[in-house]
């Protein structure tokens, strides 16, 4: 484990899309990847090291059990008033997905899927279903002092953005410290 002693960040966490001013933590090595590790071990970054923290589509890999402590490492990580960009499948669109009569078999699979993870790999299993009072519930216990959803967020070309079946399935807000 590298202590980061820089300046100021924006870490990408999960990401994969190379963007200028932004340094990725992924848990798996690839092109453009900083630093490989865990978004529930960021003990590397010191306190208020990142300006902004962009997560999409990761949260959901986090047990219950592990979700506050998360949000908190993330918390003290940021620097005061600093943002975090956070995207997670909304549950409440997903469930109404799936319920939905217009939909068949082959496209509730495909909602069933979004819902616990692809299963592709080690690391495409998702352990917490979130809307936006769970998520908002966790983000004050973790210390965050506001919160905001928004349709989008602009910055990466990602999960964020997806929509299935004529509805946006993403809860995307932002998190102010």
């Amino acid at each position: 484990m590298n202590l980061i002693t820089s300046d100021s960040i924006n870490l990408h966490i999960g990401g994969k899309q190379v963007k200028d001013g932004w340094r990725i933590l992924n848990a798996q090595p690839g092109p453009g990847v900083d630093f490989v590790g865990d978004i529930m071990d960021l003990r590397r970054f010191p306190d208020n090291s990142c300006a902004q923290i962009y997560c999409s589509h990761v949260l959901e890999h986090v047990s219950q059990n592990d979700i506050l402590n998360t949000l908190r490492g993330i918390h003290r990580i940021l620097q005061p008033d600093g943002k975090l960009y956070i995207s997670v499948p909304d549950l409440d669109v997903l469930c109404h997905l799936f319920l939905s009569p217009r939909l068949g078999s082959n496209e509730k699979f495909h909602i069933m899927r979004m819902i616990f993870g692809g299963q592709l790999d080690a690391f495409d299993y998702h352990k917490i279903g979130l809307n936006v009072t769970f998520l908002a519930d966790y983000l004050e216990r973790a210390g965050f002092a506001s919160m905001e959803q928004v349709e989008n967020f602009g910055l990466f070309d990602d999960c964020s953005n997806i929509v299935a079946y004529g509805f946006p399935i993403s809860l995307n807000v932002i998190a102010i410290k």
